[in-house]
């Protein structure tokens, strides 16, 4: 039989948790056999203690077993999914999925809410008026097999165990365990049901992972869960030392997000946009070669093909686009030019420090049940390498009260200058590939 408190005692001493033990922790999480302070009290010794590889793959399984488990069966259609751990300005999956599909690939991506300084895909979606994200299984399968995407909310049915365990650990500081944070992540994608798999995993000052060691390792270490399930899974770490675009906030993501769609946009959103439709081409076999299938996301991207699927898939969830583009929310917001006070050369734009603000002005949430206001954010006008002067328009804040001094002294302190031109950062940091091939026998 199995007992909460010698399970604890067990991590807490360092001892290597058994297969089954793990099982019946996570089936007790959902049952209510094992009380909330008990999963607190294993969360904290997991963080002094951790779970080597096998442990945090065995708990992400148990995770995608804790409820329903999809699968998608489309004769000749090659299924993948893309996850990002969230960052400041990420709006690539506005751009990704409708991408991939317009390659021929299907994508059934179940997505979050933001919170704190990270949004979220669906707060962004919601800025389009009458869009539903709360669609139904049946729902979930007729989109794609009619349009090939779909950006929907994750079901309850969908791993219970993580969203008990998460709440858990996001009010008792146990969130920045690596193997927590993996096995959270890879049991929902791994209950979603995609045999492909790309995760953009975000390092810097904007992101949950602000450490490049930490970043990679927590991409290995996902990728070698997927590997050890039969999932292929490409994982890049990526920069977010500074926004992603010049968008930040929800419908001015979504806006952004149009603009890439239609052939224009930031170079850092169809970078890497176009790098992560082109790894799950080669990923899952529909264009094995690189430069194949750089070149068909290339083509799907210039073509519009890609913006009709993201028109498809809004039309199919109840959203006015139209309405969106004549009347977006942000476009109804009290607008505030932010200027320099010196000359120089933009040499940083603190993605932390924008996100806090585009947070404190309604665009974000401390918790995970409060409202959001989809028209308030920053647009940057002076990017990273700029050349500007004293009293050049550094950015737009979009604010919905009479805050505007504050918020324009908080964007303005988020800049730092320089005397001489910022050299050029990757973007994409570093990469890990695991196939369903590579993991142990």
């Amino acid at each position: 039989m199995f007992d909460p408190a010698t399970f604890i005692a067990a991590k807490k001493s360092g001892a290597r948790h058994p297969a089954d033990q793990i099982e019946s922790f996570v089936k007790g999480l959902v049952s209510g056999a094992v009380a909330d302070y008990q999963a607190a009290a294993w969360a904290m010794a997991v963080c002094f203690k951790g779970l080597d590889g096998q442990e945090t793959a065995i708990l992400a399984e148990a995770i995608a077993d804790s409820g329903a488990r999809l699968d998608w069966p489309l004769p000749g259609v090659r299924v993948v999914d893309k996850h990002s751990t969230g960052g400041v300005g990420d709006k690539i999956s506005l751009v990704a999925v409708p991408l991939a599909a317009a390659c021929g690939l299907a994508v059934p991506k179940l997505s979050g809410r933001g919170l704190g300084i990270t949004g979220g895909t669906l707060d962004k979606l919601e800025s389009i008026p009458g869009l539903r994200v709360g669609l139904d299984e049946a729902q979930l399968r007729g989109q794609v097999a009619e349009h090939g995407l779909v950006i929907a909310a994750q079901s309850e049915a969908i791993a219970p165990a993580d969203a008990i365990l998460y709440a858990l650990r996001d009010v008792t500081a146990t969130i920045d365990s690596i193997p927590l944070i993996a096995a959270s992540v890879m049991g929902k994608k791994l209950a979603g049901g995609a045999p492909t798999l790309a995760l953009d995993v975000k390092c810097g000052r904007g992101a949950f992972m602000a450490d490049y060691d930490d970043a990679f390792a927590l991409a290995e270490l996902m990728a070698e869960i997927g590997s050890a399930a039969g999932v292929a899974v490409r994982a890049y770490v990526s920069s977010m030392d500074h926004p992603l675009g010049r968008a930040v906030g929800n419908s001015l993501e979504v806006a952004e997000a149009l603009e890439v769609l239609s052939g224009g946009g930031p170079a850092d959103v169809v970078e890497l946009a176009l790098t992560i439709v082109a790894g799950l081409l080669r990923d899952s076999g529909a264009r094995p070669a690189p430069r194949a299938a750089r070149e068909a996301a290339g083509r799907a991207l210039e073509s519009g093909a890609a913006r009709e699927k993201f028109a498809a898939m809004i039309e199919a969830q109840g959203g006015d686009l139209a309405k969106f583009q004549a009347h977006p929310p942000h476009s109804r917001r009290r607008r505030i030019e932010v200027r320099s006070a010196a000359d120089g050369f933009v040499s940083g734009i603190d993605a932390r420090m924008i996100g806090e603000v585009v947070r404190s002005l309604g665009g974000g949430r401390l918790a995970k049940d409060a409202s959001v206001d989809h028209g308030v954010g920053v647009r940057i006008c002076a990017g990273r390498g700029d050349r500007i002067a004293a009293g050049d328009l550094l950015a737009e804040a979009f604010v919905s009260d009479a805050s505007g001094g504050v918020v324009a002294d908080s964007v303005a302190a988020a800049f730092e200058l320089s005397s001489q031109p910022a050299l050029p950062k990757p973007l994409i940091l570093g990469q890990v590939l695991r196939t369903a091939s590579d993991a142990d026998p």
